[in-house]
């Protein structure tokens, strides 16, 4: 069945690991029919949750996608981990929906990804909604949660329902002036809700003011701009176990959070030469008759049925045998199949519209993040880059069996199209290949779905930290590579300087060259011998970052002048400009939070301490268990699971997040620039 525009909504299921998104979305296509019985993570007969990895480990580690229909209205759904190893799966899944649905466990409250999740989804302009979930669990107070939410996140973030009947269901705030409820009053929340509304449109709030009352129906139009002004942020309470609370949030879905038209539109922008960062904001409208414009958020790849890329459509409609370009392509590919996806289970449809969430299969060339359209000259668009946390933990890798070197490799560049925080890096000093991801059960479970679904038996060495190199200070650079072989010989001159960029800024390369002093074609030259640098710094062989580089003079032979020739001075120029500018070493530090019974929670801050970590807080949560914030270099971290069970008797638990890249202390830089061996130069 096909489905007007407005007749769809978008959401995203984000919040920590145990908030329970997965049991929330079987509850949700349970309460909606579209399945029989709600499945079960410890059977491992979610739809969600079919990846045999997902099953063996009980918890979401990729985003899925489904669907279910309620009151003559599609719901897109996508089930996000919560993990903070595969967070990177949840952040793809933005910028494919309207609105974000943050889900937080009653008993355990706000934790480490749930701010993270509410601040992504503000940042990308989604409405936001947050539910309550296990609020018939044992030693909750979902009074105090409530206050503890306002406060962490506004208080525009109200209650839309309430639990009633000492949690056995809920009831209604918005369109329901009165009633009873298990705390606050529904007369309350219902106040509370349309003062909240009604300041976004001064007309209704005079109208207001003079009546003391609203109707529902007058409310639409003014909720929807809270909404997207984030002015509003609206609690619903669930039991996604009993269902408790589910088909009041079908009901939520479907009245109240924003369809296509309504939602804050997607930030796609064109490069444009002429604007003033170089980029031009592009509008997708959701209209069915306009051009195509689509968005690629997932790839998966089986190693039986190939690639299946999904994508999101935010204007035009694609058809069955439609021609799509993908990004700045010129060769279209037909849409052979276009299918709607229930979590593994493919339905073929014949056509989708702007809202719709759609796959296509065996396309080979579809890639993560790509724009798909359906004109030649809509290439160079582009949509707003996802802020994805930098992979910071590795393991050296290789091929057990001789000869599948090639093989792994192609394995390898399967996983990391499929998931954004996953990075490979090949080290040439030390000849090796590095995967690196967000934590270790991160990089175990890639690992292990190379060897249990690819056949691929790996080796692996002790993890491998992502430092990182850069500078302190200014300096100019110089170098001239003359070379004569009894021919033609080589030769090529660069003058260029270098300065800082605050740290996280990358790489900046500036061509200031007057009068042709390096002909114009030799530019491109000099800065792939500058990039060759940054891939292994001249300090202690770690890459570079946050760094400019400006090549201003240089000198040129008629004959002589090569790219080979302006490659090796631009090289060895930044490397003699990096020595004279106070070259750093940097080391990733990460944010902890470690979940500690209260009597081992001397033993862990110490140890923390001990490892140059930083205490920033503390906080009680349920079963007399502490959880412990701070900041610590990810280099003292080796092991710390081994440690942190010994200290806590097995019942403690950690989480990790990249925060920032700072220097490392003097004697271990000076470790490493002793132990760095310097290639020997051509």
């Amino acid at each position: 069945m096909s489905y007007s525009t407005e007749a769809i909504r978008t959401i995203a299921m984000l919040g920590h690991t145990n908030s329970g998104k997965t049991a929330l979305a079987e509850a949700l296509l349970h309460g909606a029919g579209m399945i029989g019985n709600s499945g079960s993570l410890e059977r491992g007969s979610t739809v969600s949750d079919y990846d045999p990895l997902e099953r063996k480990y009980q918890h979401s580690l990729y985003s899925a996608v489904l669907h279910l229909d309620h009151r003559d209205t599609r719901v897109h759904l996508i089930d996000t981990p919560g993990y903070p190893d595969f967070m990177g799966q949840a952040i793809g899944a933005l910028p494919a929906v309207e609105s974000a649905a943050i889900v937080i466990n009653a008993q355990t409250g706000i934790e480490m990804i749930t701010t993270r999740m509410m601040q992504l989804a503000q940042q990308r302009q989604l409405c936001r909604m947050i539910i309550v979930n296990k609020i018939d669990a044992d030693n909750i107070d979902l009074p105090g949660l409530v206050a503890r939410i306002q406060e962490a996140f506004g208080k525009e973030c109200l209650p839309i329902n309430l639990p009633a009947a000492g949690g056995t269901k809920v009831v209604d705030c918005f369109f329901n002036p009165g009633g009873e409820s298990d705390f606050s009053s529904v007369e309350a929340a219902h106040r509370a809700l349309v003062d909240q509304v009604v300041e976004v449109d001064p007309e209704l709030m005079a109208l207001y003011l003079e009546q003391g009352e609203i109707a529902p129906e007058q409310l639409h139009a003014p909720f929807e701009q809270a909404l997207r002004e984030n002015h509003l942020v609206p609690i619903c309470f669930v039991s996604a176990r009993n269902g408790i609370g589910i088909q009041e949030l079908l009901d939520v879905f479907v009245k109240l959070m924003p369809n296509p038209t309504e939602g804050n539109p997607p930030m796609f922008y064109r490069d444009d030469a002429n604007a003033p960062d170089g980029h031009a904001e592009i509008r997708a409208l959701p209209d069915p008759a306009k051009h195509v414009l689509a968005h690629v958020f997932k790839v998966t790849v089986d190693p039986y049925v190939g690639k299946l890329g999904v994508f999101r459509i935010h204007q035009g409609t694609v058809m069955r045998d439609s021609l799509l370009y993908i990004g700045d392509g010129r060769k279209p590919f037909k849409v052979a199949h276009l299918f709607l996806l229930q979590g593994k289970e493919q339905v073929e449809i014949q056509q989708a519209g702007p809202g719709d969430i759609c796959a296509v299969a065996k396309v080979e060339d579809i890639e993560f993040d790509a724009v798909l359209h359906d004109a030649a000259e809509d290439d160079h668009i582009h949509l707003k880059p996802l802020p994805f946390p930098a992979p910071i933990y590795g393991l050296a890798i290789e091929a057990k069996r001789r000869g599948d070197e090639q093989r792994m490799w192609e394995i390898l560049q399967k996983l990391t199209a499929e998931d954004p925080c996953l990075k490979v890096e090949h080290l040439i000093d030390t000849n090796q290949t590095v995967l690196l991801g967000l934590g270790e059960l991160h990089l175990r479970c890639a690992i292990e779905r190379m060897t249990e679904m690819y056949k691929m038996d790996i080796g692996t060495h002790p993890p491998k930290i992502a430092y990182r190199e850069t500078i302190a200070g200014k300096a100019e650079g110089h170098y001239r590579h003359k070379k004569q072989t009894g021919g033609a010989g080589q030769f090529g001159e660069v003058f260029l300087r270098i300065e800082a960029l605050p740290r996280g800024e990358g790489f900046e390369f500036i061509d200031a060259v007057k009068g042709g002093a390096i002909p114009y074609q030799f530019i491109p030259a000099v800065e792939k011998g500058v990039r060759q640098v940054l891939e292994a710094g001249p300090l202690a062989g770690f890459p570079m970052q946050d760094v400019r580089v400006t090549v201003y003079d240089g000198k040129s032979h008629p004959v002589d002048s090569k790219e080979i020739a302006f490659s090796t001075a631009g090289r060895k120029a930044f490397i003699d400009a990096i020595m004279k500018a106070r070259p750093i070493v940097l080391e990733p530090i990460v944010n902890i939070e470690v979940v500690t019974p209260e009597e081992s929670m001397g033993d862990i801050i110490g140890d923390l301490s001990g490892k140059r970590g930083q205490v920033s807080g503390m906080n009680t949560v349920q079963d007399a268990n502490v959880v412990i914030a701070g900041q610590v270099p990810l280099s003292e971290l080796n092991g710390y699971q081994s440690r942190l069970h010994s200290a806590t008797g097995g019942r403690g638990s950690y989480t990790l997040e990249f925060s920032h890249y700072d220097l490392v202390p003097p004697a271990v830089q000076q470790r490493m620039v002793s132990q760095h061996k310097v290639a020997p130069d051509d």
